[in-house]
């Protein structure tokens, strides 16, 4: 079902495909009358001005405009938080969770309905923080889309594939292997494993607030080594081809609340896209680890695959780090890392 899936490598650089021969326009963003009588939309993830090296965006050509929906009605998701809840106290020792437990619901429950918040800090609205969650869900999104105005999702897939479908295209995602998912563009998630009988599926989310996620600097490791650009893959262009009435259901957060709408027309509809703003899949597998040879721990910084700085220099809003397989030779070492 999902094995002739391709797909682009690199992470923040230029792509373009087209679902169709001649969809991209040639030599400009905009023209007064697209190829295929597309809609030309800007998306764009960093402000106009930022600098050039962080700045993020793509030119999607569609067949419908995104804003074409009805009007919003509230939507109840209790179980998803956005930023830090004031009124709550929070002790200042250790915590663990155990695995939140399979429900019967769970079957019936999809990708945006079965999320549960664990922890959360900053504010969206302020573009700082995190949230952690995880999700627990038996039934794939059909006629249903999700749109997160608040943050980029980085999803962590534990128990079951993830088959993604995105406005800028297709990802399969597999355990030990995570995708993020920029903010703004629409997706919705099925499960093939679970629909083939597997259970319900499982993962974990990062729901980052502040800056996009990227690489991190390598210093005095050198031009090579942790997570390398050309290991992450981008979607190519593909679009559903419904009729006008094959409506879906647009779920959208924002301001940390939810709102639905209904569409006449899926949101999936981008035949050809060009830039450098995409939802992007690795495999952890890939990870150069880098370690200590001779004695002591090296920080845990070393293992970080991705990174969203924040305003001060050095201080990262989030990293994602992640510890793999390897070799421990240090001497007179203790085992356990200090940190």
């Amino acid at each position: 079902m999902t094995s002739d899936l391709r797909y682009q490598s690199g992470f923040g650089n230029e792509y373009a495909t087209e679902a169709v021969p001649g969809a991209l326009p040639r030599g400009r963003n905009s023209p007064q009358r697209a190829p295929f009588d597309l809609y030309p939309e800007l998306v764009s993830g960093t402000a106009f001005t930022a600098p050039r090296h962080t700045g993020r965006r793509s030119w999607l050509y569609r067949r419908q405009p995104s804003v074409v929906s009805g009007r919003y009605a509230p939507y109840a998701q209790p179980l998803w938080a956005t930023g830090a809840d004031r009124a709550m106290a929070v002790p200042p020792e250790p915590m663990r969770w155990h695995p939140i437990p399979f429900e019967a619901s769970a079957d019936t429950t999809d990708f945006v309905d079965g999320m549960h918040t664990l922890a959360a800090n900053g504010d969206a609205e302020m573009h700082a923080g995190v949230a952690a969650h995880v999700y627990l869900s038996g039934r794939s999104m059909t006629r249903r889309a999700f749109v997160n105005a608040d943050g980029e999702m980085l999803l962590v897939p534990q128990q079951g594939r993830l088959l993604i479908t995105t406005e800028m295209g297709m990802l399969e995602v597999k355990p030990g292997e995570i995708a993020v998912l920029p903010r703004g563009v629409a997706f919705k998630v099925a499960l093939p494993d679970s629909e083939a009988g597997a259970g319900p599926s499982r993962g974990y989310v990062c729901e980052n607030y502040g800056a996009q996620f990227r690489l991190p600097e390598l210093g005095p490791i050198g031009s090579n080594g942790l997570a390398n650009a050309r290991d992450f893959l981008a979607p190519v262009a593909a679009f559903e081809d419904g009729a006008e009435g094959d409506g879906y259901e647009l779920v959208k957060k924002f301001g940390g609340r939810f709102w639905r709408a209904p569409t006449r027309q899926s949101p999936f509809n981008v035949v050809a896209w060009h830039g450098n703003l995409a939802p992007v899949k690795y495999d952890t597998a890939n990870f150069m680890t880098i370690g200590s040879i001779s004695f002591d721990h090296p920080d845990p910084s070393i293992f970080t695959v991705l990174t969203s700085p924040s305003d001060t220099p050095g201080t990262a809003n989030c990293d994602f780090v992640i510890f793999p397989p390897r070799w421990l030779v240090m001497e007179d070492t203790f085992r356990p890392p200090w940190y």
